[in-house]
């Protein structure tokens, strides 16, 4: 009697690799298929990480596709619509940015640079490598984009004029800022999201209108970045690119000090040096973390997210904010089963199931773990590699994921959660 072999099961990597490689386009990824089938901006970034695990050129390829759309004036949008799709709202029809591609009118956090030193001092950080100089020029040009249009008070910080640029979309930190949209003249819309996954793991119907309203506002102004920065109606400092972009522009500064472009370096140690001052603006004592802040009023969020940890990855706060900060995540490790819920469980409005308002979000605890490991925390750095890694053993390579129960929630076979698993947590 003969015996045939049996084939191995596919291993979490073979997994992971699969997802990127069925996600991808050609040329670029989508973040899942049906409930997001078009390029996003930081997904993007992230997914380079996983690529850049078994196929460099399309690691690089991936970056290269999303800034192939940067506008004339430095932004690199949020959402890049390669093709059509109906399965999507609101789709480019709805932006109506007259861009060829289409794309939506807004940005996302500013991380590219970031992953763009990552993968060239992967390969030797040889100051002549082509690519990287191709995308440091790109990145430098977005970094100037928000210099002029996303820095109203002049602190370094970054103001977002929709809760979507900020990647957090129903985050808590919003909801007040949110309350005071119009929604009379939205009209009738159908959402696509809903149809995909559990409306409960999505923003409410009245959230979705308040974004809807924000998106009328800049297609009624044409798109101009200036209108949109001094009246839009949602104007909010965010913690969380605030941080992103000081650490963007310190591995930007790193590239420019490489390629030998000093006038660019004069200007991004400016730039870093007026960020950390103006950090402080967001401390908020009381909760003990830095929190997002309503340009319009002035109100602090105070509210401890997976944003505030931030800090740790851009390399700010005294020794006294970093030690309230680990005495939040001391609480979240207590309350949580897994690290790092989206917001501090007992918060306003938190659940453990919807989107921002509680679940894991792995790309997020990547950057924290990552500046907890170099601010000599590492073993909190730990604990969260770990608990991601305990996250897809458990449930699979899910959107996000319950920090209560490690069940995952939103969409399934998820790029970035497979770009994690491969670049990070499952080392």
């Amino acid at each position: 009697m003969t015996l045939t072999a049996q084939p191995a099961e596919p291993t979490l990597d073979d997994l992971a690799r699969d997802i990127l490689r069925r996600n991808d386009r050609g040329g670029y990824t989508v973040p899942t298929g049906g409930l997001y089938p078009f390029q996003w901006n930081w997904d993007s970034a992230f997914v380079a990480l996983g690529f850049a695990e078994f196929d460099r050129n399309r690691a690089w390829q991936e970056i290269e596709s999303l800034v192939s759309a940067q506008w004339a004036d430095g932004m690199i949008p949020h959402i890049v619509f390669h093709q059509h799709d109906a399965g999507y709202f609101p789709g480019p029809e709805v932006w109506n940015t007259g861009r060829t591609p289409p794309t939506s009118g807004i940005t996302q956090p500013p991380v590219l640079a970031s992953v763009v030193r990552q993968l060239w001092e992967q390969e030797g950080a040889d100051p002549s490598h082509p690519r990287m100089r191709a995308l440091y020029a790109a990145c430098l040009k977005s970094h100037r984009w928000f210099h002029t249009y996303r820095d109203p008070l002049g602190n370094g910080l970054v103001m977002v004029t929709h809760n979507w640029e900020t990647g957090r979309d129903n985050s808590s930190e919003w909801d007040h800022a949110l309350d005071r949209i119009d929604t009379s003249a939205v009209g009738s819309y159908q959402r696509r999201d809903t149809g995909h996954v559990d409306a409960a793991m999505r923003p409410t119907q009245r959230e979705y209108d308040r974004y809807v309203a924000i998106l009328q506002f800049g297609r009624s102004s044409g798109w101009d970045h200036r209108v949109i920065a001094d009246q839009g109606p949602f104007r909010m400092i965010d913690v969380g690119m605030s941080m992103m972009l000081l650490r963007a522009n310190r591995d930007l500064l790193a590239l420019a000090e490489a390629i030998g472009d000093e006038a660019a370096a004069v200007e991004l140690r400016d730039r870093i040096a007026l960020s950390e001052q103006g950090m402080d603006w967001l401390w908020n004592e009381e909760v003990g973390a830095f929190c997002s802040r309503d340009v319009i009023t002035g109100e602090s969020s105070g509210l401890v997210t997976n944003a505030s940890f931030l800090a740790f990855y851009a390399g700010v706060g005294t020794p006294a904010q970093r030690q309230r900060l680990l005495d939040a995540l001391e609480r979240m490790g207590r309350s949580a089963q897994y690290l790092l819920p989206s917001l501090e469980a007992g918060s306003r409005d938190y659940d453990h199931r919807r989107y921002w308002r509680g679940p894991i979000w792995l790309v997020v605890s990547y950057m924290v773990a990552r500046g907890l490991a170099e601010q000599g925390h590492a073993d909190w750095a730990e604990r969260i590699r770990a608990d991601s890694a305990r996250l897809i053993i458990r449930s699979g390579f899910y959107e996000s994921f319950s920090p209560e129960t490690g069940e995952g929630s939103g969409g399934g076979d998820f790029s970035w959660t497979a770009a994690m698993w491969l670049a990070w947590c499952g080392q």
